[in-house]
């Protein structure tokens, strides 16, 4: 899968796949990843990307030539590519979502600044607005990493073990349930003990109903769904 950054910082966004699980999913060419920057397109003689805003407004936007153009040229060398916006001004993003992004080709996630983009550029180019949560932040870099990161997880062997998929946060509208490693006593906190037995069986039953009560405690929205989805 083909992922593209639209972003007048590409070097923010680079490390993030310098190491770990998407560097190897790279190098295995499981995804791909390239840059697409706003300031390579602009026609302004300095070279300048942004403006005040029309009718007044502290700080300044992204004017529509940059990025009109750029998303022009991208659906140039990809017709079939799919672009996101990331803003706080959307839909929260889900894990739904990020299984359902998994499916596409060609992902392109565009990172706003300053005060975000002129709307025009997203009412001609967004195939999907998302949002990360209910803040702000400097820019949509960040926002832009970790839906890369949540769609990229749910790819065709960019883990190492598929089967992690079926047990983690959000699957069935539960959170994940509490996990613990060897020592199975550490400064006399024990491991739950049916943990220790070996028999699986329990073991699902009892994380199953762990996961419940700690959805019920963090997540009562969640755990409303999961007590509908397990009638």
């Amino acid at each position: 899968m083909r992922f593209s950054f639209v972003t007048l910082f590409p070097n923010l966004i680079k490390g993030y796949f310098a190491e770990s699980i998407l560097k190897r999913a790279i190098e295995d060419d499981k995804i791909s990843i390239d840059f697409y920057n706003p300031r390579d397109f602009t026609t302004d003689k300095h070279r300048r990307v942004d403006a005040p805003m029309i009718g007044g407004g502290a700080g300044m936007l992204m004017t529509p030539q940059p990025l009109i153009d750029t998303l022009k040229q991208i659906k140039i060398d990809s017709p079939s590519a799919y672009i996101v916006f990331v803003s706080p001004v959307a839909k929260t993003f889900t894990q739904n979502d990020s299984k359902r992004l998994a499916k596409q080709a060609h992902l392109v996630l565009v990172s706003g600044r300053y005060e975000g983009i002129d709307e025009r550029v997203i009412e001609m180019y967004a195939d999907e607005i998302l949002s990360i949560g209910d803040f702000i932040l400097t820019g949509g870099e960040l926002a832009s990493m970790v839906v890369c990161d949540a769609v990229s997880r749910n790819i065709e062997s960019v883990l190492g073990n598929s089967d992690s998929l079926s047990v983690e946060s959000f699957e069935e509208d539960l959170l994940e349930s509490p996990s613990f490693t060897k020592p199975n006593i550490y400064e006399e906190n024990e491991v739950i003990s049916e943990f220790l037995k070996g028999n699986h069986s329990k073991i699902t039953d009892l994380k199953k109903r762990l996961a419940l009560c700690k959805t019920k405690y963090f997540r009562p929205d969640l755990y409303k769904k999961g007590i509908t989805h397990e009638k």
